[in-house]
């Protein structure tokens, strides 16, 4: 069934249930293997992070929390798949409702707060799994988890995900759990990333293979903010930076049905200044740390916008519920095209 027919269906359904029911109907098409006729990888080679891909198109985080879809959503064409963002331990997340779309402006509006099985769950998931390709691993902490001790809970995730994972991501940017945001900024942040590189430093030599380590961070951020974390990636040696998380503002949604509600908001309205905070990101780093653009890709043009404000490669997830899968293999082809171009 064409997503196009899906999504009215889907689309009258609450946002929630009508998520976990697209999954469970992508798990049986895959287990079918009907998916892969339908979507073939379209291959655009890429390196990044001392990492090769088939292709610069990725599953952002917070689609498959668990990992309990890789091989479905693999076969969508994504040239790697990061599942989380998953705490040390199983955690319930938000009250329900708690994910809101806004149909008039392609947007969504979630406080989901992590919701997840833990971290060993996931783990046997990403073992289990045949997907060949690179899996990243969002790790966050828990929401009983006070902010002063959040370092506790990364490392124990890393700890556990190093030798599973192609790369590691440190979300500290979800609005959703409580003063996550402030280890964005200033000693916080400066400590939690000694903390984790020094934990990640000793992890390589034990294993004797070196996973890279990205951080994740959110499009509200001054100027001043911007040039503070790009320091710290810089000093601190970080791998990646996935730019950007979902935004607290609301403009484009103001006054819109459920424009109001809590959490962070993705879609069309985020893009341009997901964009912005990107360039300004690459702008300081001058290709010292990868960049990962993210944030209201809904179609082809977009994600070239990502790739012309300095980003390495794209992650989509709104954009693929108001655009349906068919949007993957539009993004590869205009980026491969983009640099087709810039080639001639």
């Amino acid at each position: 069934m064409s997503y196009a027919l899906l999504r009215p269906f889907l689309f009258n359904m609450d946002p929630e249930h009508a998520h976990e029911m697209t999954l469970s109907l992508l798990d049986k098409a895959h287990r079918a293997r009907v998916l892969g006729l339908a979507y073939g990888q379209l291959m655009q080679p890429t390196d990044c992070m001392g990492l090769q891909f088939s292709n610069p198109v990725g599953l952002a985080a917070g689609l498959d929390k668990n990992g309990d879809y890789i091989d479905a959503l693999a076969e969508l064409g994504f040239g790697f798949i990061e599942v989380g963002t998953v705490t040390p331990r199983a955690q319930a997340g938000n009250e329900k409702p708690r994910l809101f779309r806004i149909k008039q402006a392609d947007a969504i509006i979630n406080r989901m707060g992590f919701n997840n099985q833990g971290v060993d769950y996931l783990i046997e998931n990403v073992k289990r799994c045949k997907y060949k390709g690179n899996i990243g691993i969002n790790i966050g902490k828990n929401a009983d988890t006070p902010v002063e001790q959040a370092a506790d809970d990364y490392v124990y995730c890393l700890d556990r995900v190093y030798p599973h994972a192609s790369y590691i991501t440190v979300n500290i940017s979800s609005p959703n759990t409580k003063n996550l945001r402030d280890l964005q900024s200033g000693e916080a942040l400066t400590q939690l990333l000694h903390t984790i590189k020094n934990r990640h430093s000793q992890l390589a030599s034990e294993y004797g293979f070196y996973v890279p380590l990205v951080l994740k961070v959110a499009p509200d951020l001054e100027p001043l903010q911007v040039d503070y974390i790009s320091q710290q990636l810089i000093d601190f040696e970080i791998d990646g930076l996935i730019a950007t998380n979902t935004t607290l503002s609301r403009v484009g949604v103001e006054d819109l049905r459920d424009g109001d509600q809590a959490g962070g908001l993705s879609g069309r309205p985020v893009s341009h200044t997901s964009t912005q905070i990107l360039q300004q990101f690459s702008d300081q780093l001058e290709g010292k740390v990868a960049l990962i653009g993210v944030g209201g890709i809904d179609s082809g043009a977009k994600a070239v916008k990502k790739i012309e404000a300095g980003a390495d490669m794209i992650q989509l997830y709104t954009g693929l519920i108001y655009r349906g899968p068919g949007l993957v293999q539009s993004c590869i082809q205009a980026i491969g095209g983009y640099y087709d171009a810039m080639e001639s």
